[in-house]
């Protein structure tokens, strides 16, 4: 069927860390060192701490990062403050790298960084640095998340990213490192890039029902390349649902059975598509739902009809979706005749629609076409290892050993 309208969720987002000033030089930062009492030879690694941004730099990015670095102790705290005197919230990153600020600094404006770090026996160092952030600039990035700030999504869900133009493969890492996700309880996950605008985050394995996540897709001011610069920062809290919902729908039989917890709740007869436009085989989650919409496709070659539809739930970007349609009853379960859409009765289109949620994992099978890499969340239509291999970053050993779902 034709494409529903792609808006971009401007909402929520994602998870990791940056490059343009997590560095680790300090040239001509203030500096105010105190060490306390005597301490035998074993403890007396020197205790040393650089910082970035470079004491009076200008013109940075309102996406700057407070560096450290620090050798024979660690940070124990960074205090951020503009000209007025007032304090800039943030946290410091895991590995310690740098201290993030919990929202893009202001244009045009002069901070002042002060960084304490602790070594044994009650060693201190402090340096100060300050800095100018840049004017803002004209040429701003669009971008968008589709995760949703309060909303509820399936165990298959991933945390997608689209920039709204290409990113140069040398600064795909920092954008990386500026996506920052967070689930609760824990679970092991990376990113993937499908294309220069578009990047997207899964864990290994499901998410466990109930997981609460945390995202910040921290972009807002970040060079994207070619003079532009990351429209905004996005940040959304979102839960996975209670239970596990999983379609599986294969061409002989031509049937959808649903499962909740791993047990069968329903089964549904269906049609998929004809030969000359099959449905894809392969893994993919629901994208989107709409009660009522209309499918148009004046303008495909091949294609000229207007359809209103109930009860659709995109899987693909190619128009692919589950959907009433009560024109084909007669054929459903027997004979395959939609444009590549699973079509199944009002009743059970109803029934469905109302249990799903957006990003429950939907399996397709037997229709002798492949999903194409990218139509669609394709993230669980991939190995473990092909997904780890589209990160800009290093992959941690917990991630790259962790147990995960293999298509």
């Amino acid at each position: 069927m034709t494409r529903l309208h792609r808006a971009i969720a401007t909402l929520a987002v994602l998870t990791a860390a940056i490059a343009t000033t997590a560095g680790c030089t300090g040239d001509g930062a203030n500096t105010k060192d105190t060490i306390a009492g005597p301490t035998p030879a074993a403890d007396r690694t020197p205790l040393s701490l650089t910082v970035r941004p470079r004491a009076d730099s200008t013109d940075l990015p309102v996406s700057t990062e407070i560096g450290t670095r620090v050798v024979g102790g660690s940070v124990d705290q960074v205090r951020l403050v503009d000209a007025h005197g007032d304090r800039v919230a943030g946290s410091l990153r895991p590995d310690g790298t740098s201290w993030v600020p919990a929202e893009p600094l202001a244009y045009h404006r002069r901070y002042t960084a002060t960084v304490v770090a602790v070594g044994a026996r009650r060693q201190h160092v402090e340096r100060s640095t300050t800095f100018t952030t840049m004017r803002e600039p004209s040429n701003r990035v669009g971008t968008g998340m589709y995760v949703q700030d309060g909303q509820t999504y399936g165990v298959g869900m991933p945390i997608a990213v689209e920039i709204l133009r290409d990113v140069p493969k040398n600064l795909r890492a920092a954008v990386q490192r500026r996506l920052f996700v967070r689930s609760d309880p824990p679970q092991p996950g990376a990113w993937h890039w499908f294309s220069p605008q578009r990047v997207e985050y899964r864990p290994a394995t499901w998410w466990q029902p109930g997981t609460k996540l945390t995202v910040r897709m921290a972009l807002g001011g970040l060079p994207l390349g070619h003079g532009g610069y990351g429209d905004t920062d996005r940040t959304a809290t979102a839960r996975i649902g209670s239970d596990r919902v999983e379609l599986r729908i294969t061409n002989e039989p031509k049937q959808l059975r649903v499962y909740q917890n791993g047990k069968l709740t329903r089964t549904m007869p269906v049609s998929l598509g004809k030969a000359d436009a099959p449905s894809s085989s392969g893994h993919m989650v629901i994208m989107d739902k709409a009660a009522h919409t209309v499918f148009d496709t004046r303008g495909i070659p091949g294609e000229n009809y207007v359809a209103p539809v109930d009860n659709a739930q995109r899987l693909t970007w190619g128009g692919e979706f589950i959907h009433a349609a009560p024109w084909s009853v007669a054929d459903q379960g027997h004979n395959n005749v939609s444009h590549g859409c699973v079509n199944i009765s009002d009743p059970d289109a109803a029934w469905l629609f109302a249990r799903t949620h957006i990003g429950d994992p939907v399996t397709v099978s037997g229709t002798g076409t492949p999903l194409a890499e990218g139509n669609g969340w394709t993230d669980w239509n991939m190995t473990w290892s092909d997904f780890l291999a589209g990160s800009a970053l290093p992959v941690p050993a917990s991630v790259r050993d962790a147990k995960a779902y293999e298509p």
